[in-house]
């Protein structure tokens, strides 16, 4: 890397970090209708939940992360299921303030470490990593988590990479967040028990502003 790439690498991890903190829960939201999305972040917001991922894996999520960006402030929206450099510049054209991907290719490694959006690449193994590490992302995403080898991997991780930060998703719950937070490369769990597809069909915002307040004292130390 030359000395301006770590430059903005630096800025953007700055930033990166600072975001993280408003965590450590992300809740991962694929929405079908675009009347759903402000309420569903109102809720999310009101249990104590403001770090949201809005996946793009449906034709409402341009609209349904737009709508949040204006009308609900509190939250810190970021865009996943980034798959190439494109999404990547419509994520950073919305307004988002992050973005995330379930894995990285060159090309979308290459196009987010010219951009100044914090990005968090998805990696599975040590070899992806590297080449996430090597890009100036030494915060990644970990997916899927459980599939992928669960807690064992990351604690494995840890010796040849102290430098990497994980935000574990695929198969975080309730039930195990706590035990992948307790890790110390752990900064972040992305799951999507807190806001599930049934909840947002019915509209239940109580239950989910519920289910999110439950998630953090879960969580807390």
């Amino acid at each position: 890397m030359t000395q301006d790439q770590k430059d903005l690498a630096g800025t953007r991890n700055k930033k990166l970090a600072d975001i993280l903190r408003a965590g450590p829960i992300v809740p991962v939201i694929t929405l079908d209708r675009v009347e759903d999305a402000v309420p569903l972040a109102r809720a999310l917001v009101a249990g104590g939940l403001r770090l949201l991922e809005i996946t793009l894996r449906t034709p409402a999520a341009v609209e349904s992360a737009e709508a949040i960006i204006r009308d609900v402030p509190e939250a810190i929206v970021g865009i996943g299921t980034v798959l190439t450099p494109k999404d990547l510049e419509r994520a950073q054209s919305l307004g988002a303030r992050y973005a995330l991907s379930p894995g990285a290719t060159p090309d979308l490694l290459d196009a987010a470490s010219r951009s100044e959006m914090p990005f968090i690449p998805g990696i599975t193994t040590a070899s992806e990593l590297m080449a996430a590490l090597v890009h100036g992302f030494p915060t990644v995403k970990f997916f899927p988590a459980v599939a992928a080898g669960g807690i064992p991997t990351l604690k494995a991780l840890a010796g040849p990479f102290p430098q990497a930060r994980f935000c574990p998703t695929g198969g975080i719950d309730e039930k195990n967040a706590r035990d992948w937070l307790a890790l110390s490369n752990v900064v972040a769990v992305g799951g999507s028990w807190v806001c599930s597809t049934s909840d947002i069909r019915a509209q239940a915002w109580g239950e989910i502003t519920a289910k999110a307040q439950r998630a953090v004292m879960s969580v807390k130390d």
